[in-house]
């Protein structure tokens, strides 16, 4: 099984849910999370935006619908 905890006050607590038995051996590696300093996509796609100016405006809600012809909601 792998779970994803974070350190607080110096123990590791796991996500609601996860209950391991007592005397359970466990490994724990870190983990890097990524940093506020990278670039944002933003400029890299700039050249799209507003490419697709004529979708329809419940297209997040029913993307399943338009993707695959499932009802919309």
């Amino acid at each position: 099984m792998t779970c994803i905890g974070k350190v607080s006050k110096g123990k590791v607590v796991l996500p609601d849910g996860v209950n391991l038995p007592d005397g359970t051996a466990v490994r724990v590696d870190t983990i890097e999370v990524e940093s506020a300093s990278r670039p944002a996509l933003n400029p890299k796609f700039s050249q799209f935006i507003g490419m697709a100016d004529d979708l329809p405006s419940d297209l997040a809600e029913n993307l399943d619908h338009y993707l695959h012809g499932h009802p919309k909601k």
